[in-house]
């Protein structure tokens, strides 16, 4: 063979093995990188003390640390493209978080998966907290930055959850604000108060 052939026959042979390997392979971030990540909506003196779920393969959650404060949080789902998105919230509120993740593996889009937990919260077959909070960060795709530990451009929230809470029980608007707190979802199993943070 040819040096001048050897040598195109090497680079389609990488270029095939390069194209061949799998996607998720390359979009799964290493194990420290997710916690840090998945951590970051938290108070700073929070972090250290969390649960962590998150992805040593793109196909399963699954526990990556676990912690002793009380507050677990989700790392970024490398199978979402459109956007970048971490949450942590009490281990009060796992039980209806984890019949979320379910309900969605099943395929039931958002307005089914509150029905079906609404309902079985009315059963009693699903438990809800009289409170708890929960933080997340949505920002554009890849706005994460793993060498600043930082996700520029992205939006802060903070949600409490009150089950079953309502304007009247509370005091809150249920109109929408940017200038201060407001109800979400009143008189629901979800209904929580809307808190948006500055980054």
């Amino acid at each position: 063979m040819s040096r001048s052939l050897l040598l195109r026959t090497s680079v389609t042979l990488g270029a095939t093995l390069l194209f061949a390997v799998p996607a998720t392979a390359q979009t799964v971030p290493p194990v420290d990188e997710q916690i840090v990540a998945a951590t970051l909506p938290l108070p700073e003196h929070m972090r250290a003390g969390a649960t962590v779920l998150g992805y040593r393969t793109a196909a399963r959650l699954e526990t990556l640390r676990r912690g002793t404060n009380g507050m677990t949080c989700l790392a970024h789902n490398p199978k979402e493209t459109t956007r970048f998105h971490v949450a942590c919230y009490h281990d009060s509120l796992e039980p209806f978080m984890l019949r979320g993740r379910e309900l969605r593996a099943e395929g039931k889009n958002a307005a089914q998966v509150d029905t079906v937990r609404f309902a079985e919260v009315a059963k009693g077959t699903l438990k809800m907290p009289t409170s708890g909070a929960l933080y997340s960060i949505t920002g554009p795709a890849g706005s994460y930055d793993p060498v600043k530990k930082a996700a520029p451009g992205s939006r802060a929230l903070f949600v409490m959850y009150m089950p079953g809470a309502t304007e009247a029980s509370t005091g809150l608007t249920t109109t929408p604000r940017a200038d201060g707190p407001w109800l979400m979802l009143p008189g629901t199993p979800k209904a929580h108060i809307m808190f948006t943070l500055s980054m």
